[in-house]
C-alpha cells in the first residue's frame, strides 16, 4: 500500500518539487519539502477481499507554513482517490482519520513537520 500511495502522490502538480517516498532520502534533515508515506495499521477483511490500511503522511517543509500547505495538498489528493483502479484493485473509499497536526520531530530537530492519517478501503479481485 505504501508504494501505491507514493505512486498516487508522485508527479502531482500540487506536490511539485516535493520528495514523495516511503523513507527519507540520504542527506535529509527535515527542512526539505517531503511527504514520507507509511502504513500505520489497518485491517484486512478476508471474506470481503478488502484492505483498510491506515496511511500516515509525514509532511515536511522549509518552514511551518510551507509544511502545512504541502500536508493539505497531499491529503486532498488521497481524499479524492476513491474510484482509482490499480491493476486488479480499486480504492473504494478514503477518509481522514487524523490531522493534519503539527508534531515536532525529535530525529530531525530543524524539521517543520505535520502528520495526517488517511484510511483507505481497497477492494481486490
Amino acid at each position: 500500500m505504501e508504494a501505491i500511495v507514493v505512486d498516487l502522490l508522485s508527479d502531482r502538480p500540487e506536490l511539485a518539487g516535493a520528495i514523495v517516498d516511503e523513507s527519507p532520502p540520504p542527506g535529509f534533515d527535515g527542512t526539505q519539502r517531503a511527504v514520507i508515506v507509511s502504513r500505520r495499521g489497518g485491517a484486512w477483511v478476508d471474506d470481503l477481499h478488502v484492505d483498510r490500511p491506515m496511511i500516515e503522511l509525514e509532511v515536511y517543509g522549509p518552514d511551518k507554513t510551507a509544511a502545512h500547505v504541502l500536508a493539505n495538498a497531499a491529503r486532498a489528493v488521497l481524499l479524492r482517490c476513491a474510484g482509482t483502479v490499480l491493476g486488479t484493485s480499486v480504492i473504494t473509499d478514503a477518509a481522514e482519520a487524523d490531522g493534519p497536526r503539527w508534531l515536532p520531530d525529535y530525529v530531525y530537530t530543524a524539521a517543520n513537520r505535520y502528520l495526517c492519517v488517511i484510511q483507505l478501503s481497497v477492494r481486490t479481485s
